[in-house]
């Protein structure tokens, strides 16, 4: 059994900004030597999330509107009298910090209109960073 562990960085460009990690995952799987396993990717910070979902415009479009119905900015938070970015958290905790591949054949197993993505909810650029953790043989 190997693990494997590295972090990358990015930018975003601030609300509800969706990343197509599937390269860098990709790359780093490569680079583990893992043919067999599992990859968790994590999130450093409270405003970002990370899913998996088809990397469509359209899809995309509607995803963003759902979180907006879903958790709508200005509702009355009670974070929001810190720094006005309480539906980010609230919109990041529902979707979540992490995510976990398999990794068969030493690619991650992944359906056709499936890919990793990063999703950024705070309010204004950022550089963001992911854990990623790589475990088999």
């Amino acid at each position: 059994m190997q693990v494997f562990a590295e972090t990358f960085q990015f930018q975003t460009e601030g609300e509800i900004d969706i990343i197509d990690l599937t390269h860098e995952l990709d790359k780093l799987v490569s680079k583990s030597g893992v043919k067999k396993g599992m990859l968790t990717a994590n999130v450093i910070g409270s405003t970002g999330a990370l899913t998996a979902i088809e990397f469509e415009s359209g899809v995309l479009d509607d995803f963003r509107k759902l979180l907006e119905k879903l958790v709508p900015k200005g509702a009355g938070y009670k974070h929001d009298r810190i720094d006005s970015n309480a539906h980010s958290h609230l919109r990041a905790s529902l979707l979540g910090p992490s995510l976990s591949l398999a990794i068969h054949d030493g690619r991650l197993q992944l359906g056709t209109w499936q890919q990793p993505v990063f999703v950024c909810l705070d309010v204004r650029p950022r550089s963001r960073r992911i854990a990623v953790t790589i475990i088999g043989e």
